[in-house]
């Protein structure tokens, strides 16, 4: 039995919970937060698993796997930077209604959540979070710590480190992307992107309709 910490306590770290319900093998031991969240996050959850410390203090024990309950790129690099300073180990979620390829690799701390797919021939690194319904299509390389929100990359698309893929985002096929980068909700990328980009709309006008007046 492995015993599940996980380091945060926000609605990224309520839905991990809800996931590990469904997975045998594992028992959610509680989860590390700073004390100035508790009422912000911890009370608003209604977790029923304590708070064990905070991710500078607490001291991993031997049968401890860890999974980051946060999105935001910046904390999720101090996080996994913290954890490994004390050799903690850190487990791979994957919801069993995923489906996965059989000759996929996934490295360590990722979660993949319910109905994601990615397919054949997938190399994927360590600590990308997928949220529900994500896809990553066949011959894909994904790097470490990228966030998949809702979010599809098309086949033979070559990903860097360290980039957000926001709701109902697509890679076109064969792309390449490089590491830093922000895709915001709704976008297609179609070329090419380096390193520290953000592909967002450009609203250049607004249109308020004005019923008519008589």
């Amino acid at each position: 039995m492995k015993n599940i910490i996980i380091i945060g306590t926000g609605a990224v770290s309520s839905e991990l919970t809800m996931y590990l319900k469904d997975i045998p093998g594992v028992s959610l031991k509680g989860y590390l937060e700073y004390e100035y969240n508790i009422e912000k996050y911890y009370n608003v959850y209604h977790y029923e698993m304590p708070v064990l410390g905070d991710l500078d203090t607490y001291q991993p024990c031997k049968n401890d796997y860890f999974l980051v309950g946060v999105s935001n790129i910046e904390f999720r690099k101090k996080v996994i930077a913290t954890m490994k300073a004390k050799g903690a180990q850190f487990y791979t979620l994957i919801h069993p209604t995923a489906i996965v390829a059989n000759d996929v690799q996934i490295g360590e701390g990722c979660s993949i959540a319910p109905f994601c797919v990615i397919g054949a021939n997938v190399i994927m690194g360590d600590f990308n979070q997928l949220t529900s319904y994500s896809a990553i299509s066949h011959d894909c390389r994904v790097g470490n710590n990228n966030v998949f929100s809702t979010a599809i990359v098309c086949g033979w698309v070559h990903i860097g480190n360290n980039n957000t893929f926001y709701i109902r985002s697509m890679v076109q096929p064969s792309l390449t992307i490089g590491d830093n980068n922000v895709i915001a909700a709704g976008m297609i990328v179609d070329t090419n992107l380096e390193n520290d980009s953000t592909v967002f709309y450009k609203y250049k006008e607004r249109i308020i309709a004005v019923p008519k007046q008589f």
